[in-house]
């Protein structure tokens, strides 16, 4: 019947119609020339796909063991891809509460490295709140600016305490450029920070630390010594790239206030400053540096003694430690699948070796040259799809303890990117074995003992 399928030398083939009873009547149906190669391809790799799931089965050990350089390879690519989400999403978690139209006009910049000539920013005068007063009289880009002012003091009550964490100091108009996110209490008013109240927003760590049992809302907390009453508890943010930094573990308080126990004289103050829509950055960040230069009282031949720092200078610092990781995990990834292909081809000139004989018996009763190259090719990409499922599965869990540091999780696209490396890796390593057991003369092929 195959033979009669599949023929090449007629033109036109008919073949008996299999959803008429052939005993009722004798109709038939035409063959089109054109079907057979595409049906006879797909034949043929069923074929060869069960020959190869059985020729793997019976020797699993050793499938197995020529798999450890390709599952040491998988783990490696789905581990290199995981740490490089992981990081790029958590950098973005931790930016993201920088705002993309937010500028922070600070006394040192964000991107700093060899050759950076920090003695040059040491030297520059401190930036201070008038600043912030400045740009919201005089600038007509900007929204809102706020000063923002940090210190890390220890934090008691009266059964816990807390031996470092950051201090906050905020104006009132901070909810005006950065999203303020209670889940219970509110936010400073005027009153709190001209009048330098000791009134305290806590963290949702800080909160669950020192109030355990019960809501800290109208509970007295110490910073420092200096007793404060809690009116806000911020919304949980979660573990970010910063660790115990994070806003979960901060406590904040009135600008004025910190100005009162802490002083601001020989502080690093951040004013930040928010965008109106709209307005393009550059333009922004041009307005911006006049307004500062005039409160800092620059002359035209000074340089510039702030920063005006963003978002993208954030992205900017990030791109190379990102690509550097990613460079060297290529490396080791490809060291790992190099080997691994070779154990491939190794065991596959064997298994030619070892099938010398069948492959005379099948090329004696008429198997071509594709198929031959098709049923070894197809063996050896099935072992290495073995070598890719065990791999996938030890990449899971690797991928849940990544989790436990960064936020990190292994997606659909490097499942698919791993098993089409597998199938990449099988089909260049497996062509050389499947080459030479297709061009074996069958003659010489059956008199092989």
């Amino acid at each position: 019947m195959w033979a009669r399928l599949f023929g090449e030398l007629e033109k036109t083939q008919w073949r008996r119609n299999p959803g008429r009873n052939p005993l009722v009547s004798r109709t038939y149906r035409r063959v089109y020339p054109s079907r057979l190669p595409v049906r006879r391809f797909f034949f043929e790799f069923s074929e060869s796909f069960l020959i190869a799931v059985r020729a793997v089965w019976s020797n699993k050990m050793r499938a197995v063991l020529t798999t450890l350089g390709i599952i040491i390879g998988i783990v490696s690519v789905t581990g290199m891809a995981t740490v490089t989400n992981g990081i790029e999403q958590g950098f973005e978690n931790d930016i993201s509460s920088l705002g993309t139209d937010v500028v922070y006009i600070e006394k040192w910049p964000w991107m700093r490295g060899p050759g950076t000539k920090w003695w040059e920013y040491i030297n520059r005068p401190n930036i201070t709140e008038e600043l912030a007063e400045d740009l919201n009289e005089r600038s007509r880009m900007v929204s809102a600016a706020t000063a923002v002012v940090s210190t890390a003091r220890s934090l008691k009550t009266e059964h816990e305490s807390i031996s470092s964490t950051r201090i906050m100091g905020l104006q009132a108009n901070y909810g005006d450029v950065h999203t303020v996110d209670l889940s219970d209490g509110y936010f400073f008013t005027q009153f709190d920070d001209q009048g330098a109240r000791n009134v305290a927003i806590i963290g949702a760590s800080v909160a669950e630390e020192l109030f355990p049992f019960g809501n800290p809302m109208g509970k007295e907390l110490k910073v420092d010594g200096n007793a404060f009453r809690v009116i806000g508890v911020m919304t949980k943010q979660g573990q970010g790239a910063e660790g115990s930094a994070s806003a979960d573990w901060a406590v904040q308080i009135p600008f004025n206030t910190f100005k009162k126990y802490f002083g601001t004289r020989f502080r690093d103050v951040s004013v930040r400053a928010k965008i109106l829509p709209g307005q393009t950055m550059d333009d922004a960040k041009d307005e911006i540096r006049g307004v500062a230069r005039i409160s800092r009282g620059l002359t035209v031949e000074e340089e510039d003694n702030f920063e005006i720092n963003e978002q993208e200078t954030l992205r900017a610092t990030i791109e190379p430690i990102k690509n550097a990781i990613f460079g060297i995990g290529i490396g080791l990834t490809a060291l790992a699948l190099l080997v691994g292909g070779i154990g491939v081809m190794n065991i596959m000139f064997v298994t030619v070796r070892e099938r010398t004989r069948e492959i005379g018996v099948r090329k004696a009763v008429g198997a071509r040259r594709f198929t031959i190259l098709m049923q070894f090719l197809v063996e050896a990409i099935v072992i290495c799809m073995v070598g890719g499922l065990i791999g996938v599965g030890l990449a899971f869990p690797l991928s849940m303890l990544i989790g436990m540091v960064l936020p990190a999780s292994l997606n659909l696209s490097t499942v698919l990117m791993a098993f089409s490396i597998c199938v990449a890796i099988g089909t260049i390593f497996g062509l050389a074995p499947a080459w030479t057991a297709a061009k074996a003369p069958p003659i010489e092929a059956l008199r092989y003992e």
